[in-house]
């Protein structure tokens, strides 16, 4: 990957989800400064999670007072993978066990009555709701696993003080034409907006690019290579025959450019 950089940067400006504690889960915040250069060698293709933990360690990095302690710990129990315990770190000498998190969620009003329970995968097969829930009653309870007890010794540190965040950042996407007032989550968040396949002639008159999955990171830009919606929806139908949500750019006729989803669904 030749660009990882601009991945990088697209990572390192996605605000957090949360500002505050939810679920009983506590986020840990970075400060975003200028963005910092990623500087690590990468020598395989990664999937666009494996490759925010390598984006996420190299921000903690640039922060003096953050020691990664331990990355990628397989939890193991007769030879059956329990988990991964994503991060542990010290912070100002504060030891922090960290569930490292980077989604992109569509708000769905029908869902709930709360904006966590509205978020949903584009494809609708995961939702924040399960998200936090898997990390409060199986991800971090790993820690206090006896399997994980020789990384602690090994550390020379005891689960009982160890502190426990999520690390959870995520582009949100509203219906196109919508606002919504949220209570618990980042409104910094909002990236862009969500259509239905069958709405596709609304915008007839912009530019699509439609980037690979890896490229979902990418902050919108002008140089790529744009094509109508008469050239790209063909790859379009298959994709809504296969039902699958597809991420977007679109620019519009005032050359304006948003991320968006063309869904299946709704």
């Amino acid at each position: 990957m030749d660009n990882l950089q601009e991945h990088f940067s697209g990572f390192y400006n996605t605000p957090h989800l949360f500002n505050s504690e939810v679920f009983g889960l506590k986020p840990y915040l970075t400060i975003s400064s200028k963005t910092p250069v990623f500087n690590t060698l990468i020598t395989k293709n990664y999937r666009l999670g494996q490759l925010v933990e390598r984006f996420v360690s190299c921000e903690l990095k640039q922060h003096k007072t953050i020691k990664i302690l331990s990355e990628n710990y397989q939890v193991n129990k007769d030879k059956i993978t329990l988990g991964e315990l994503d991060a542990i770190i010290s912070d100002k000498n504060e030891a922090i066990h960290l569930e490292i998190q980077f989604k992109f969620y569509l708000y769905d009003a029908s869902l709930g009555n709360n904006d966590i329970n509205c978020c949903i995968g584009p494809n609708r097969k995961d939702s924040l709701l399960e998200k936090l829930t898997k990390l409060k009653e199986k991800q971090l309870p790993l820690l206090y696993k006896d399997e994980t007890k020789p990384l602690l010794d090994s550390l020379l540190l005891k689960s009982k003080n160890i502190t426990q965040n999520i690390y959870f950042k995520a582009q949100l996407f509203l219906p196109y034409g919508e606002n919504i007032a949220f209570t618990n989550l980042n409104l910094n968040c909002v990236y862009g907006f969500y259509f239905n396949y069958n709405a596709l002639d609304k915008f007839k008159d912009c530019k699509f690019y439609l980037p690979k999955k890896i490229d979902w990171l990418l902050d919108v830009n002008a140089n790529v290579s744009w094509n109508t919606l008469e050239s790209i929806k063909p790859q379009l139908d298959i994709y809504y025959l296969e039902k699958y949500t597809p991420l977007v750019w679109l620019k519009f006729p005032n050359g304006e450019i948003s991320k968006c989803f063309v869904t299946f669904w709704n």
